[in-house]
């Protein structure tokens, strides 16, 4: 057997393998798991989107390389997106890159700012890749702890000194996965004030900034005076616009780091295939009703879970934004996982342990609306038989 690298042992995937191991052995007793742990958008591209994409299938010349960081008149349409939806300026030649999907920049981004050792300040619970894409690079997180109290908001006041001066990156999420928080100008201009002082690269993830609920619109980080300066911005096509198989996302912001995150990316791949970059091109200039009917969708999915799990007495907060509820668990279970695996056995709901997103989402679950209205009815009425089978909520 050959060793693996050092770096290999700071990489986990454990609960959700677990719970992938977990929905299997259900699975093979006869019964039907309704999985809501993926976080995949199930509902179809528009149609403009998909005869774009054909389109361009069909087109000889799209099998050529493709330009590295993105053709222009797809990052032309990124600004003209950012200008109309923001009111955020920017320059499609420096501050626009084209991604294999959003987790594609989040994921090398740490290779061209953190050197062994280096700190990066972290969400917890925060999506994975963070985590990951930092210790990849070989540094080290400092966990910025996510507390109900504070909606979920990293309080920057509590980060000491000495690690504050160490750091070299923060990640920020909002609206957020897993814990489904948003954030204002006010938390934002703060992220802009620690940035400078402290000289740390601000990277805010946005790739769930259009699926907003009962009027919220989701503003970007670089609505804020001064955050070209000290941050960056990432955006996928994955959530907005159901493009997630096509694996097509942006940064944009700063561009220095915009341009050196391209260097990265220009010595290991050779950019997204042209054809799904013309069906971006068609997404981001499309009409903004499969925007908003996307999103009202995703309410609706919303309002059928968290209003009838409340009638058979487990309460959820509404989120204004994302595609995910953070649960707390009912009392009486010992975990996030032990009570994850009994409602995967009793009920055939899969749903993530909360810990999965670090430390912090112990007594908590992550659970995705990734399911039609239909199946998320089935769930109350699973969980509702369980309760009456003294199931504890």
């Amino acid at each position: 057997m050959f060793e693996v690298a050092q770096r290999m042992h700071k990489l986990s995937t454990g609960i959700f393998s677990e719970m992938e191991a977990h929905k299997r052995r259900v699975e093979e007793t006869g019964s039907k798991v309704i999985n809501l742990g993926i976080g995949s958008p199930d509902r179809p591209p528009g149609e403009h989107i998909k005869e774009a994409l054909i389109k361009g299938i069909q087109n000889d010349n799209n099998y050529r390389y493709p330009v590295f960081e993105g053709r222009l008149d797809l990052r032309e349409a990124v600004a003209r997106w950012y200008l109309k939806r923001f009111g955020v300026k920017l320059d499609p030649e420096q501050e626009v890159l084209i991604l294999m999907g959003s987790q594609d920049g989040l994921g090398h981004l740490a290779w061209a700012y953190i050197n062994p050792g280096e700190i990066a300040l972290v969400p917890d619970p925060g999506y994975p890749i963070y985590s990951a894409s930092i210790l990849l690079a070989g540094g080290e997180i400092y966990p910025m702890p996510l507390k109900e109290e504070r909606g979920f908001l990293p309080d920057f006041r509590a980060i000491p000194e000495t690690a504050a001066r160490k750091a070299k990156m923060m990640m920020l999420n909002y609206p957020s996965n897993p814990v489904a928080a948003v954030a204002n100008a006010g938390f934002f201009r703060e992220a802009v004030e620690f940035g400078k002082k402290y000289n740390v690269l601000i990277c805010h993830d946005a790739a769930y900034s259009e699926l907003a609920f009962d009027g919220f619109k989701p503003m970007s980080f670089l609505e804020v005076e001064g955050a070209k300066e000290v941050g960056i911005e990432f955006h996928s096509c994955s959530k907005t616009f159901n493009m997630a198989g096509c694996r097509i996302g942006f940064v944009v912001g700063r561009a220095d780091v915009v341009q050196n995150l391209n260097k990265i990316k220009s010595n290991i791949d050779y950019g997204v295939f042209t054809a799904v970059q013309e069906a971006a091109l068609t997404a981001l200039d499309g009409p903004p009703e499969f925007v908003r009917e996307n999103a009202a969708a995703y309410q609706r999915r919303r309002d059928v879970l968290v209003d009838g799990l409340a009638k058979v007495g487990w309460k959820i907060p509404k989120p204004k934004g994302s595609m995910f509820l953070w649960a707390k668990i009912p009392e009486g279970f010992s975990s996030s996982m032990a009570f994850s695996i009994e409602l995967l056995e009793k009920a055939g709901v899969l749903v993530i342990p909360g810990n999965a997103f670090g430390e912090q989402g112990e007594g908590y679950v992550r659970i995705a609306l990734t399911q039609s209205e239909e199946a998320l009815q089935e769930v109350v009425e699973r969980v509702n038989n369980i309760v009456s089978c003294n199931f504890n909520i």
